[in-house]
C-alpha cells in the first residue's frame, strides 16, 4: 500500500499504485506526515463521520508537524487538504470585507476579526483556516495566542476553483454541526454572497443571496450595511 496526499483532490490518499492510471500516479506523492493516533479534548464534540480516504484520522499533533511551505493547509474529519496560495481578487474582496466589518468594530466594541491564516479548531479531527473569521466577546475565551479553539461566530470563505466544492459542502457541514453561527459563502465569479444563519434548531437556514447591487447587513453587527459593489470593484 502506498500512503500520501494527491495533487487532484487535496487530500490524503491510501491506495496501491495499480489502482491508478499513468496520468494519475504522476499526483501522488509520499505523504512525508506520519498519521499517529493521538487523544485530545476539543469542545464541542462532534458525530463520527465516516472517513472517505483513510481509516486513521489525523489530529491537531499531526497538524502542527506539517511543514511550513507557504499554502494552507486543513484537516477536515482526520483528512488532509492543501490549498494554493489565493489569487489577487481574492485577496482584494478579503481586505475589503475585513476592512469593512473593523472600521465597525473599533466604533462597537463588540468582538474581533481575524483574516488568515489563524488555526481554528473545531473538533478533534478538524482544524480549518478560514479567510475570515469573527469573534464575538461572548466566544472570546475560545481564543488563544496561539489559535482558536472552538467556534467563532461568523466564517467567511471566498470561493475560488480549487476549493468551491470543498467550501459549499464539507466546510458548510463542518460550521453548521459546531455552532457557527453565521457562514458567508463569497462567489467572485457570480459577485454574489449566500450567507447561513443558525435557526432555533441548530441547523443554517437559507441560503439568502445577496447580489452585487445590494448591501449585505446581518444580526451580528448591528446597524452596518455592507455595499457590496464596493466589495466586488
Amino acid at each position: 500500500m502506498i500512503c500520501g496526499w494527491c495533487r487532484i483532490c487535496d487530500t490524503v490518499e491510501r491506495h496501491s499504485w495499480q489502482e491508478f492510471n499513468c496520468e494519475r500516479e504522476s499526483e501522488l506523492i509520499p505523504n512525508p506526515h506520519p498519521m499517529v493516533p493521538t487523544m485530545v479534548q476539543f469542545v464541542p464534540k462532534e458525530p463520527t463521520v465516516e472517513s472517505g480516504h483513510s481509516t486513521t484520522k489525523l489530529t491537531y499533533a499531526d497538524y502542527v508537524q506539517i511543514p511550513d511551505d507557504g499554502l494552507r493547509h486543513e484537516i477536515i474529519d482526520g483528512e488532509h487538504y492543501v490549498t494554493p496560495s489565493p489569487s489577487v481578487r481574492h485577496q482584494e474582496i478579503s481586505g475589503r470585507l475585513f476592512y469593512s466589518i473593523q472600521r465597525y468594530l473599533e466604533e462597537h466594541a463588540i468582538g474581533a476579526v481575524f483574516y488568515a491564516p489563524l488555526d481554528a479548531l473545531l473538533g478533534e479531527f478538524d482544524i480549518v483556516v478560514p479567510d475570515l473569521i469573527y469573534i464575538s466577546n461572548e466566544r472570546s475565551p475560545y481564543l488563544t495566542s496561539k489559535n482558536l479553539q472552538g467556534p467563532p461566530d461568523l466564517v467567511i470563505e471566498i470561493l475560488s476553483p480549487s476549493t468551491a466544492r470543498r467550501d459549499q459542502r464539507l466546510k458548510r457541514d463542518l460550521y453548521e454541526r459546531t455552532g457557527v453561527q453565521e457562514y458567508w459563502l463569497v462567489d467572485p465569479l457570480r459577485d454574489v454572497i449566500d450567507v447561513y444563519r443558525t435557526q432555533s434548531s441548530g441547523a443554517f437556514a437559507g441560503p439568502l443571496e445577496y447580489a452585487r447591487t445590494t448591501s449585505l447587513t446581518s444580526p451580528l453587527f448591528p446597524s452596518l450595511q455592507i455595499g457590496l459593489d464596493r466589495i466586488f470593484a
